[in-house]
């Protein structure tokens, strides 16, 4: 960022300094076209140049960050942040593929796993089947417009989808195929998202560190006669990653929103 492009703090107007400089900053930043990773100048050198206090630049980068519109490093200093996609898993019943083609982007999955496996007790359990059934696992690094996005293990009753684990999964929509090719109509589905750490294993998968933030998205998807259809686990990015709702209350006491995705 070239500070000497950057606009002054004015003095006369009563809007506090530390919010003059959050709009200063992200004024240079949009003038000057720079790209989600650029790096920003630093504490000292913001002080200096536009005559703040360091507590001032401090509370100015520190609600920048809250916003996720900066990252600071400690010891490697401060960058613009990359905007999170907002996406619509958390309020309907599609998959990963129908949301991506929704906004116009591309989606491919490098599949790690595709296969029939005994199902475990908690997978057994969500899918209303005995411990050691045949359940089809198929496990997924999922990349939207290349670039890896989520890590996703999920499981189906084998039973349901004959022959589903000969798919080839790595470009066909997992629930496109199981509307055309197995007839299935999707009823209830429950979704929770909680926040997590990469570890070690998805954070390979998504070319992040073990410490970096996920969300995890856990789902149970139902048929239209309440029969589970699937299961699935999936980690997305925390830092390209939110799940938007929008609250729509029917105006009763106690009766529960309609949840839409935007």
């Amino acid at each position: 960022m070239d500070l000497a492009r950057a606009r002054p703090i004015d003095r006369s107007i009563a809007l506090p300094y530390y919010a003059q400089l959050k709009q200063i900053l992200m004024e240079a930043v949009a003038r000057q076209g720079l790209a989600a990773g650029a790096r920003l100048p630093g504490d000292n050198d913001l002080a200096q140049h536009f005559g703040l206090s360091r507590s001032v630049v401090r509370q100015a980068l520190a609600e920048l960050e809250t916003e996720g519109l900066i990252s600071r490093r400690r010891g490697k200093g401060t960058y613009l942040g990359r905007q999170k996609v907002s996406e619509g898993l958390a309020g309907w019943t599609g998959g990963l593929a129908d949301d991506v083609s929704r906004r116009g982007a591309r989606l491919v999955s490098q599949v790690l796993r595709h296969s029939q496996v005994a199902a475990d007790v908690l997978v057994a359990e969500l899918l209303q089947l005995t411990p050691g059934d045949a359940v089809v696992l198929i496990e997924r690094v999922r990349f939207v417009d290349e670039e890896p996005w989520v890590h996703t293990t999920t499981w189906l009753p084998a039973r349901r989808v004959p022959g589903l684990e000969q798919e080839d999964l790595s470009e066909q929509s997992l629930y496109a195929l199981l509307r055309d090719r197995y007839g299935l109509v999707f009823g209830r589905v429950r979704r929770s998202i909680e926040a997590a750490l990469a570890g070690e294993v998805t954070g390979r998968h998504l070319g992040i560190g073990p410490a970096e933030p996920v969300l995890r998205l856990s789902s149970l998807l139902c048929d239209s006669a309440g029969r589970p259809i699937e299961t699935f686990v999936a980690f997305h990015r925390g830092d390209r990653s939110r799940f938007d709702v929008e609250l729509e209350p029917d105006g009763r006491l106690g009766a529960p929103a309609t949840v839409r995705a935007i």
